[in-house]
């Protein structure tokens, strides 16, 4: 008899005809209690049944006037007619489960469950007692990862973890909403919807949310959980394009839409969709604080600028948080300040010394301004004064150690650099990166077999890593096994056929080996399959440079500032390029001082400057960038070179001969000692020395 309680508890949730269907229960029920039978009933058993009858009569009645106690707020009477409508008739499964929704309404979770626990034993597919019992655990679920809760569901019983209870939930809510009389309560699937998120079953959230949001448009939560479900599913794109459609008309999405671009790395497309947010909340600190990391993710001067005006504000209004002053600092060292980096760097270390984000936020300042020695003189006493103290001085020295082996070596203290970036490896042994540096020390230091020993350990936890991959082409040439490097380049150029460094990277293990015709070959043909790369042409610039094919290399390097006026890089390559020639040395003192003016302090830019001067026979012009150069550099031995030359023009011969002793003891590159060696003997003779 069950069913018909639970066809009159639907009728009564969803129709306006409530007292009519009390009216008609009621009376079709007490004639088929009170009217005479046609037939003379002889036995017992009629007897009995006409007595059943009756209290199933009574308990149809008793239910009604629960249903209409509880509309009218009389939650005790209710309670009190649904009591009485059980006694009636026990074997009905949906008069508890309606007692136990009211005690849910209540929040009287104990009686709650203990009711609807009632109904299932009756009827184990009861929808409503499956429901109650549902958005009981599932509350449970939430209440932490200790799994306790300000109801639990026993006195004194020890409450099961949240992922059981979770678990319970989703059971139950399935039978409430398996084959259910109408639709389905939306809150009921709701809820499993979270549910399963929650446990992680994305593709059962997907389908069930689905419907939900297109049913239910005005659901706010419905659009982000369906994203959710998406992204979990490994469906990002559909997760942003969801978002995308629902955003246009929804700008309460917009957030949730700029953190998906966010998980994909379209920083652009975040650092808008923030701009948007902040048009509807321009006060709002937090937003205009993404807004600005998004811009300085997409890179690019113009994104720095903007996102240093921004912090500029957050800063101002929040002048002790943390985060603003390091983004801040970021933000200046990349639009071009590093002066004013290393200021807002010094001032959040002022703030907080126990934090490594500061003196981080100082390392890259100084190393923007080419300051190595500073690098070293600020990070060697923090990091020896926290080395294995990290959590008990609250103070990661791992991350500083990159920035002080670059400085060490970018000051030709080759040992001390692989000692650190050795310990940086032991500390961070996941790193791709720090795994190149240790390599790239071996390789500064001429410790070549160690090169290819490191990089071959690295490779075996990143194999694909094309960086790592190109080291050991570079060490192994250097070893004299110039082609198993070469070997390796092609191999991983087969492999990774849709990357561009790959293609950059054989190039440049052509160049090495000698072999310019197949370097150009391999970048033509890349440039044919990524048009738009400017690394690419960049590239494929440098190496008819290096086969003497100066028309074609101008072209190529014109070619990426034509895409990208700012490339500093580019401007430099084609600036020095026309210097060492000695041809248009106007229009290469022009490019040369654009590429300063994006990055100040770059001693390879200064000497390429110098030289310019020196080649147009401004010598004092050259002696202050080529100084200023060598003083940087002091192990880059065309640096110290072309300073050497200068001073032996301007008749500083004992200077000059310091000069060119520096560049012999460098790092070698692109001089012939033989050449350098007669230069000093030709100082020392112009010196009166012997």
């Amino acid at each position: 008899m069950s069913g018909i309680y639970d066809t009159f508890s639907h009728l009564w949730n969803n129709s306006s005809m409530k007292w009519s269907v009390i009216l008609c229960v009621f009376l079709v029920s007490a004639a088929a209690a009170n009217a005479e039978p046609r037939l003379q009933r002889t036995s017992s058993t009629s007897s009995q049944a006409s007595r059943a009858s009756d209290k199933t009569a009574e308990a149809y009645a008793q239910f009604l006037i629960g249903h209409r106690l509880a509309e009218n707020d009389d939650e005790s009477g209710a309670i009190a007619a649904y009591k009485r409508a059980m006694e009636l008739d026990p074997t009905s499964a949906d008069i508890p489960a309606e007692l136990a929704g009211l005690y849910l309404q209540q929040n009287k979770i104990q009686e709650a469950m203990t009711a609807a626990e009632q109904a299932l034993k009756v009827e184990p597919a009861n929808r409503e007692g499956n429901r109650v019992l549902g958005i009981v655990y599932a509350a449970m679920s939430d209440s932490g990862p200790d799994g306790r809760n300000n109801n639990p569901p026993r006195a004194g019983a020890t409450a099961p973890r949240a992922a059981e209870y979770a678990s319970k939930a989703i059971e139950y809510l399935e039978r409430a909403i398996d084959k259910p009389i109408g639709e389905p309560d939306p809150n009921v699937r709701a809820t499993l919807s979270r549910l399963y998120l929650q446990s992680g079953a994305y593709d059962k959230a997907v389908k069930l949310l689905t419907d939900l949001v297109n049913q239910e448009p005005g659901w706010q939560d419905g659009p982000m959980l369906l994203a959710e479900a998406y992204a979990g599913a490994g469906r990002s794109a559909d997760a942003v394009a969801l978002l995308e459609e629902h955003g246009a008309q929804d700008p309460r999405l917009l957030p949730a839409l700029a953190e998906f671009y966010e998980r994909e790395h379209r920083w652009s497309d975040a650092a808008e969709t923030y701009a948007r947010v902040l048009q509807r909340t321009p006060r709002s600190l937090d937003v205009k604080t993404k807004y600005a990391q998004s811009l300085l993710n997409a890179g690019g001067r113009e994104n720095a600028v903007k996102a240093r005006d921004a912090l500029t504000e957050i800063v101002a209004a929040r002048p002790t948080e943390a985060l603003p002053l390091y983004l801040l600092s970021q933000a200046q060292r990349r639009s071009g300040d590093a002066q004013a980096a290393e200021a807002t760097a010094r001032r959040l270390i002022a703030q907080n010394s126990r934090s490594a984000r500061g003196y981080y936020a100082l390392a890259e300042a100084l190393e923007a301004r080419h300051q190595y020695q500073a690098i070293v003189d600020e990070l060697a006493p923090i990091v020896a004064r926290t080395r294995g103290k990290g959590d008990e001085a609250g103070f990661d020295p791992g991350v500083l150690l990159p920035h002080l082996g670059f400085a060490y070596q970018e000051l030709g203290q080759y040992d001390k650099a692989i000692a650190t970036f050795d310990e940086a490896r032991r500390a961070m042994p996941k790193d791709q990166a720090v795994a190149a540096y240790l390599v790239e020390a071996n390789l500064a230091a001429k410790k070549y077999a160690a090169a290819v020993e490191a990089a071959r350990s690295a490779l075996v936890e990143h194999p694909d890593d094309l960086h790592l991959t190109r080291l050991e082409a570079q060490a192994l040439r250097h070893t004299g096994k110039a082609d198993q490097g070469i070997a390796l380049l092609e191999s991983a150029m087969h492999s990774h056929a849709d990357d561009p460094y790959a293609y950059i990277a054989l190039a440049q293990g052509y160049v090495d080996a000698d072999k310019g015709a197949d370097a150009i070959k391999v970048l033509q043909d890349a440039q044919v399959k990524f048009p738009k790369d400017n690394a690419i042409a960049f590239e494929l610039g440098a190496v008819y440079d290096k086969q003497k094919k100066f028309v074609e290399a101008e072209a190529a390097f014109r070619q990426v500032l034509q895409r990208e006026p700012d490339n500093a890089t580019a401007l430099n390559y084609l600036g020095y390029m026309l210097a060492e020639r000695g041809e248009r040395l106007d229009e290469s003192v022009a490019y040369l001082k654009k590429a300063l003016q994006i990055e100040p302090e770059n001693g390879s830019y200064l000497d390429s400057l110098g030289w310019a001067y020196f080649k147009s026979d401004r010598l004092v012009l050259a002696e202050d960038s080529l100084r200023r150069a060598a003083d940087q550099l002091k192990t880059n031995s065309v640096i110290q070179d072309h300073y050497g030359d200068v001073l032996f023009k301007l008749g500083r011969y004992n200077d000059a001969i310091a000069a060119w002793t520096r560049a012999l003891a460098g790092d070698g590159d692109s001089i012939e000692p033989g050449d350098v060696d007669k230069k000093i003997r030709n100082a020392k003779q112009k010196a009166g020395r012997k």
